[in-house]
């Protein structure tokens, strides 16, 4: 399968006009594609680990910020958006358990294009895209 990439695509389509999480999204995005490109290519334990550990830190960091930027604008549905980030973590740590148990396995793979990738997409064009429009009509 060399030669043959599995991750995601960056589009502007994905852009909510606030460079800060944008550039922050686009990060997020490279980082999901290194994961699923380790997986699929076997990478060693070691690496995969820091990856993933990369991540979630990196995840943690850019929800706080999405946060902040929603409480300063006052978007009103800070609340359930502030539960969706929660709930991906959750999510993200049942990975990653499963990671530490199992290592990099089939199963992973495929959950982490699944559950990370698709949630991260879905997240921007749904979610994300709300903050966006209300910061830019308010």
């Amino acid at each position: 399968m060399s030669g043959i990439k599995h991750g995601l695509a960056w589009s502007i389509s994905y852009e909510l006009g606030n460079e800060h999480v944008d550039s922050q999204h686009r990060r997020l995005f490279e980082i999901v594609s290194e994961l699923i490109e380790a997986c699929i290519n076997g990478t060693e334990k070691e690496e995969l680990r820091k990856t993933l550990d990369f991540l979630v830190d990196y995840t943690v960091q850019h929800f706080r910020d999405e946060e902040a930027l929603q409480v300063e604008c006052n978007y009103p549905d800070y609340e359930k958006h502030r539960q969706l980030h929660e709930d991906f973590k959750a999510t993200v740590g049942t990975l990653i358990r499963s990671y530490r148990e199992n290592g990099s396995t089939e199963e992973l793979s495929a959950n982490l294009h699944v559950v990370i990738a698709q949630w991260l997409v879905n997240h921007i064009q749904r979610e994300d895209m709300k903050i966006g429009k209300y910061i830019r009509e308010h």
